[in-house]
């Protein structure tokens, strides 16, 4: 028993170290990659669009616009404020979006501070940064406001400066429905009570998802009962499925709190509501319930991405980094981490799989002889990278010094019920974050499925999960 165990230990050590280096070298050469294609995408946009949109590697500290000065802070929360415009309210976005170091550059950072940490003389540690430096191999993070200035500047001036949909994002009624329409709101699937409902209930996806995750699992399986007293609404997020996906459009919590009070509790008269969200909509939901307190009556939130923040770390980075680990494993992890820390290559994935997402949906349909539908496909296909790479930055790392508020206010100022839904084999959410929230709201229920991860919690098990929401809202309406 001693062997083995010191065999498996071996192995552990030995797995991980090879995890370190690949991952060291492969990101490394994407940091290389994703500089390339900057450039790339600077001239196809130029030759296609007859002007580039400025990304996140261009060098610039200020901008001023031709409507007045935009203000963006470097360093800590990041808010742009136009101070000529009433039109445009405070925004506020992450930092992650301008500043990602390099892999590199974060290596040679952490050998410097063990090295301090080991107590070497200073001379030592003075004289080998100085090497690292002259080898020219510490990169500077890069710090870029220009970009978000000039987004902000075709709002200033009420014009679209880019076509909709550009050319690397698709161009199919589905994926442009919404440029048809004179009113700009959310694609909202309604079901349930028609008439003499007694409450409402609201349904929020998670990132790179669709209202398909509800309305194909669950909505089939709520009995006629529930239906009969609760109307239903799921709704496809601004930037994915058939909703609207401006390109000048920052994606901010402001943008996407509006947009669903405009599409779904204004329009419906909407007075008191349970919200069922997974992912990223749980952050949406905490939102929602810290704006509208006296009027949610419940929360079910699946796999909430909470990850307290240590003293002394910057929020949004160390988010990013716990969500986005540049590892080659696990695969879901080196997924995070392509769509995190690279503009570009990320907009090379989106432009691959959501331009052709019709090709996709149809080769899953046929090697799989349309034994299975696709609506995991479709949704994970159907958003454009400005929509994508917008929200992940703004929602998932921007709200990282917000999350210990919004939960403080749901223990303090809610009355509702907090149940809580987690994947044991989750691994891009980690089932600690669910626990995390419990520590901040006690009385919340914390249920952990094994053998189940960050899909699989509701696809797989929808008829078990609608007879549980049920029971959430009867005894909530108590």
């Amino acid at each position: 028993m001693y062997v083995m165990g010191k065999s498996k230990s071996v192995l552990i050590v030995t797995g991980r170290a090879i995890n370190e280096v690949l991952s060291f070298v492969i990101f490394s050469l994407l940091d290389v990659l994703d500089f390339i294609l900057c450039y790339v995408y600077r001239v196809a946009d130029f030759f296609i669009e007859a002007e580039w949109k400025p990304c996140y590697c261009s060098p610039a500290k200020e901008a001023i616009t031709s409507s007045g000065n935009i203000l963006v802070s470097e360093q800590g929360e990041s808010k742009i404020v136009c101070l000529s415009s009433s039109r445009l309210q405070l925004e506020d976005i992450s930092d992650t979006l301008f500043t990602r170091p390099s892999l590199v550059s974060e290596v040679s950072k952490s050998t410097v501070n063990e090295l301090k940490r080991l107590k070497l003389e200073g001379t030592v540690i003075q004289s080998s940064w100085e090497k690292i430096k002259r080898s020219g191999k510490v990169r500077s993070t890069f710090t870029v406001n220009s970009t978000i200035v000039e987004m902000l500047h075709g709002r200033i001036r009420g014009d679209q400066s880019h076509p909709v949909p550009r050319w690397s994002d698709c161009d199919c009624k589905t994926c442009t429905s919404w440029t048809s329409s004179s009113k700009e709101t959310l694609f909202v699937l309604a079901d349930g009570a028609k008439e003499n409902k007694q409450e409402d209930v609201l349904f929020i996806h998670g990132f790179i998802s669709s209202s398909a995750f509800w309305t194909e699992t669950l909505f089939p399986n709520f009995s006629k009962s529930a239906k009969s007293k609760y109307r239903l609404f799921a709704i496809d997020l601004l930037g994915f499925g058939r909703s609207p996906k401006p390109t000048d459009s920052l994606y901010t919590l402001r943008e996407h709190l509006e947009m669903i009070e405009r599409s779904v509790l204004e329009p419906n008269k909407v007075k008191s509501f349970h919200i069922v969200a997974h992912s990223l909509g749980c952050i949406l939901a905490l939102a929602l319930a810290v704006k509208y307190p006296g009027l949610v009556k419940s929360l079910t939130l699946l796999a909430p991405p909470y990850f307290p923040v240590p003293k002394g770390e910057q929020g949004t980075q160390y988010l990013m980094r716990k969500l986005a680990p540049r590892r080659v494993w696990p695969l879901i992890a080196f997924g995070a981490s392509m769509a995190a820390w690279y503009e570009h290559i990320s907009r090379t994935i989106c432009f691959l799989i959501c331009k052709n997402h019709r090709l996709w949906g149809f080769l899953t349909k046929l090697i799989t002889r349309n034994r299975i539908r696709t609506y995991l496909v479709e949704g994970f296909c159907c958003h454009t990278h400005n929509a994508a790479w917008h929200t992940l930055h703004n929602i998932l790392c921007g709200t990282a010094g917000k999350i210990d508020g919004y939960l403080d206010v749901v223990r303090n100022r809610l009355k509702c019920s907090v149940t809580i839904y987690h994947g044991r084999d989750d691994e891009l959410i980690p089932v600690e974050c669910s626990y995390n929230v419990k520590s901040r709201i006690p009385r919340a229920k914390v249920k952990v499925f094994e053998k189940k991860d960050h899909i699989t919690i509701v696809v797989g098990r929808q008829e078990d999960f609608a007879r549980e929401l049920e029971e959430i809202w009867k005894t909530s309406s108590l």
